[in-house]
């Protein structure tokens, strides 16, 4: 049976320090999907060679894993663990906040140096109340680590980041069970793709058309949400285009979130902003 469409938001526009991004989530709508509380899509935006690209200064996160797919250009990521990334189109960097960690980030060097282009999408997922407070840890995923997966006759592919999708298994470690893939599909097709049941499924369209059951046209900046019930849903590619897939068990907690933190509690926000007041979260200088 094909999921339901429960809800199609349309991206509001808004400031993250020096960028505009597009934001489907959360909206006036859809204010969560549990266990995805923001989705940001950044671009796609132009360098030109040797322009100066504004980074993302260091701050801090605690309770939850912001989660960055890369789909043009590279990023270049510090934190207060020492970590130092490169990320690529194709790629993704997957952090664990815990207990609180302090980053920066923004276009690598060789980008702004070179010029091109640089889209991704910031994804924030929740962890469960037993699992806020653990150690922050970093995950590089690089495109040989993430399988492919061929749907539709070959005309749309999913790179499988995380869970098990279809006869593949993506690499990144996770809190709680979920899918997250990025795709990409040619127009002309129509079939459908599996999903399971019961979780919270969302599809994100990054740029193209696609009809989805058969009544549903939605295209660059939409965020479809399926019903819970349901193993399937109807696909119509009518452009080329690319998406993101999740879909992930709902936590079923409450959920207190403020500026970069997010708890259960507002006590333990006031505890997060303390903590990183009080250098607890680690620092990290530019």
């Amino acid at each position: 049976m094909n999921r339901t469409v429960r809800l199609i938001t349309n991206s509001h526009m808004t400031g993250v320090g020096p960028l505009v991004v597009a934001q489907p989530l959360p909206t006036a709508a859809l204010r969560i999907a549990d266990p995805f509380l923001l989705l940001h899509h950044a671009g796609p935006q132009t360098f030109e060679a040797g322009a100066t690209a504004h980074r993302i200064d260091p701050h801090p996160h605690r309770g939850f894993e912001p989660v960055t797919f890369v789909y043009r250009g590279s990023v270049l990521h510090r934190d207060s663990l020492g970590n130092e990334g490169r990320i690529r189109a194709g790629e993704v960097q997957w952090i664990t906040s815990g207990s609180g960690i302090v980053h920066s980030e923004g276009p690598t060097a060789d980008l702004q140096e070179s010029g091109g282009e640089l889209e991704l999408i910031q994804l924030w997922v929740n962890l469960p109340a037993a699992k806020k407070m653990i150690d922050p840890a970093y995950q590089e995923l690089h495109r040989t680590d993430i399988p492919r997966v061929s749907l539709l006759d070959g005309a749309l592919t999913l790179e499988v980041v995380a869970g098990i999708y279809g006869s593949v298994s993506g690499p990144a470690t996770t809190h709680s069970p979920m899918i997250t893939a990025m795709g990409h599909f040619t127009a002309g097709a129509k079939g459908t793709i599996p999903s399971s049941s019961h979780q919270q499924v969302l599809l994100y369209v990054l740029n193209g058309s696609m009809k989805i059951n058969g009544e549903h046209t939605v295209d660059r900046h939409h965020l479809v949400a399926f019903g819970t019930e349901g193993d399937s849903i109807e696909i119509e590619t009518l452009t080329d285009g690319s998406l993101l897939f999740l879909a992930g068990d709902p936590l079923n907690e409450p959920v207190a979130m403020y500026g970069p933190f997010v708890m259960n509690t507002d006590d333990e926000l006031r505890a997060a902003f303390r903590d990183y007041a009080g250098g607890k979260m680690g620092t990290l200088a530019e």
